[in-house]
This record gives C-alpha cells, structure tokens and sequence, in this order.
C-alpha cells in the first residue's frame, strides 16, 4: 500500500471520514487533515438545534474525540486556511506562507452560506449559521422575552425557530416565496411545518421582501419591503449555502455548481479526489448529476474517496437520504422528490404531528417525507434500494400495513 503522503483539505463530516477510511482500507503513508477552525471535525446538524438551545456543549459535538486521531496516526493541522493548490508542485499552501506537500489530495472545502447584501447587514446582532463560532456568538443575544427575526423558511431557518422558542424567545420567520420549504417539498408539508411552528407561537410572514435592517450599533429592526418595521434583538439568515470551490477553480479543475467527480470521487485530476457538499457527482439510482447538502452524502462518500485512494474502486451509489429535528418532530426523507408529478398522503397533514409525503414521477416512487413516522421512511428506503414495486392506494389507506404496499 502506498506510503504517500494523503492530504485532505477541510475538517469536515467528509473529512472526519475520509481519515478514518483510509486507516480502514490499508493505507500505510501520512495523513494530515487541514481545517481553519481550532476544533477537530465536528457534527454540524445539532448547531441550529441542541447547541443553540444550550442542550449540548462543544465537546459532544466532535465526530470523533481528538485521541483517535493521535492513535490512528492523523495529524490535525487546525486554524490553517488554505490558500492554493499547486498541483505541479504536488503541495498546498497555506494563509501563513506555509506549504504541505502531498502525494494524494482530497477535498472535503464544504460549503459557505450564502449572504445578502442588504442595508445594515453589517450591524452587531446579525448572523449566519455555519459553524460552532456563529452559534456561540448567536447564543450571546439570546435570552427569554428577546426577539428574533430569521430571515429564510429553509431547514435551517425553521430548527433556528424552533430552538429559539424553546428559549422563551418571540420569533418571526420570513420567507420570501409563497411558502415555507417550497423549493424542496410538497405543499402539504409545507403547511404542516406552517402551522406547527404557528401552533408553537412562530409568526411566519411569506411572500416578505426585506428592504434593510435597522440599528444604530447594532440590529433594532428589519424594515420590510410594504414599510413594516419588525423588532429585532438579532437577526439570523438562512437563505441557503454555495460549494467552496474556489481552490479547485484556481487549480483549474473542473467546476460546475460544485467540484465535478466522476463515481469513483476522483476530480480531472487523477492525484485529487473531492467529497461531500463541494461535489457535483452522477447518482444512477436518479440518472442525474447533482450536488447534495449532506451529512450521509459527506460521509459515504468520502468512504468512496478513500476507497479510490487506496486504489480500491468502488462506484458511489448510495441512495440520498436526510432530516430535521423541530420541536418534538423527527422529519426523515429517503430518495429526492425532484421532479414529483403527484403525492399520496398516509395520515392527516393538516392535524396532530406526524404524517408521511410519498412523492411520484407517474408510477414510479422517487422519495417521501416521513414526519414522526420512521417505519415508512425505512419501507421506502428499502424499496428504493432494492427495486420493490409499490401500490399507491395501500400507502394511502392506514388500515393496511405498510409493508403489504410494497412487493
């Protein structure tokens, strides 16, 4: 087995696995994962909900605590940005002028949130979510009877929501289409998401243009498109995130709506493989390319990269799935609902607090949405791993087993 040098870039869920993949499948040489924050690889989904809501502590966030790193033989260079890939010289380079050599690179960059231009976006009290640094200086403005104004109806502006009311807090979310989640569900989630969070006393404004956010040194206010003026103690955006991809870009491979991989991860250059939010990589299971926001891409994915590196290769294939923790609700969804031309409901969306969403493109099941129902989230993703057929009218008729709707 190789004794290179394996250098993998960011210290991400993708990163976290690719190291521990490569000790798994053999690999003898170096390893070193380069990360700019101070703390090894961490879980980024509880941020927006148990860290925020002071559930959890920075050490119960680590994927693996900083001994396994040490006994596998990886080194930790932590706070180092990277600033180039110089790919003829095989090396790295750092913000300090530092390089790092390497045999094998890996890219694990993530992504980056997406920001918003808008008048007082520089004022104190207003933040991003992304990482353990943003959550811990959100966490210093909240506080019972404080109010919030979260500007997005995405995934993370709902946990952000939620968490926040579990914090005694007055919470407004804004979202600028006609519903929340509309870009990545049906309508009928999306009304069950509105009125549960409506239930638990979130005001959500839709089709709401922010014009500026007010303040003298810091946020007072978020100032709407129709001149409503709306209170603020901190405002936190989520209008969702952009691959990093700027070092591959530099180093000239190919780049479109993320670091473009083939099914082995590797990029257009053989040397370097990439994983996790950063990619753009073909899934079979849909016949697309695509670029997933993960931590179950992330993670399979960099077992893929590794696998490639310690010249195993072994296509990636595996089917997508994700969740959100609101409230006492557990939404798990298998497959990608793309392209739905029609949903069958198995329960009641617009009562209690749990139902499930099977999405279809004319017969064939593509994906469901399965809220404080994971039975028929792991039906589906059975069925859409092994090419069980399904009957639609039993999924839809609760007097019948799930599992009698799939053979």
């Amino acid at each position: 087995m190789s004794t290179e040098h394996a250098v993998i870039v960011g210290a991400s869920h993708a990163a976290a696995q690719l190291g521990a993949s490569l000790r798994q499948g053999g690999w003898q040489g170096k390893i070193s994962i380069v990360g700019d924050e101070a703390i090894p690889p961490y879980h980024r989904p509880p941020l927006s909900k148990a860290y925020l809501a002071g559930e959890k502590h920075s050490d119960e966030l680590l994927i693996r605590p900083a001994a396994f790193y040490e006994k596998s033989g990886i080194d930790l260079v932590l706070g180092s940005r990277v600033t180039e890939v110089d790919r003829e010289n095989k090396k790295i380079v750092l913000h300090d002028g530092g390089s790092i050599p390497y045999g094998k690179l890996a890219l694990a960059t993530g992504a980056r949130v997406r920001k918003l231009a808008l008048p007082g976006h520089d004022l104190d009290g207003v933040f991003y979510l992304r990482d353990l640094g943003d959550v811990d200086r959100i966490r210093s403005f909240t506080g019972p009877g404080k109010s919030a104004v979260i500007v997005g109806g995405g995934y993370i502006g709902l946990e952000t929501a939620a968490s926040m009311r579990k914090l005694g807090m007055s919470v407004t979310v804004l979202e600028a289409l006609p519903r929340v989640l509309q870009r990545v569900t049906a309508p009928e989630v999306s009304g069950f998401y509105s009125r549960i969070h409506r239930e638990e006393g979130v005001h959500i404004i839709t089709d709401a243009a922010v014009e500026a956010l007010e303040g003298g040194s810091s946020v007072a206010g978020v100032k709407l498109a129709d001149g409503t003026v709306l209170d603020a103690d901190l405002v936190v955006i989520g209008v969702g995130v952009l691959p990093c991809t700027e070092l591959a870009e530099a180093a000239g491979l190919a780049v479109d709506n993320g670091i473009v991989v083939d099914e082995f991860a590797r990029t257009s250059d053989p040397n370097i493989v990439a994983a996790g939010d950063c990619t753009n990589h073909y899934n079979p299971l849909y016949d697309i390319r695509l670029r997933l926001e993960s931590v179950q891409n992330a993670t399979d994915q960099a077992k893929t990269a590794a696998n490639t590196l310690c010249g195993k290769l072994e296509a990636y294939h595996t089917l997508p799935w994700f969740w959100s923790d609101q409230y006492d609700l557990k939404l798990q969804i298998a497959g990608l609902s793309q392209g739905f031309d029609s949903v069958v409901l198995r329960g009641a969306s617009d009562t209690g607090r749990g139902f499930s969403a099977f999405y279809f493109s004319g017969d064939r099941l593509l994906a469901v949405d399965a809220i404080n129902r994971p039975k028929e989230f792991m039906m589906v993703r059975r069925a859409l791993t092994t090419g069980l057929s399904v009957d639609a009218a039993k999924l839809a008729d609760e007097t019948i087993d799930i599992q009698q709707a799939f053979s």
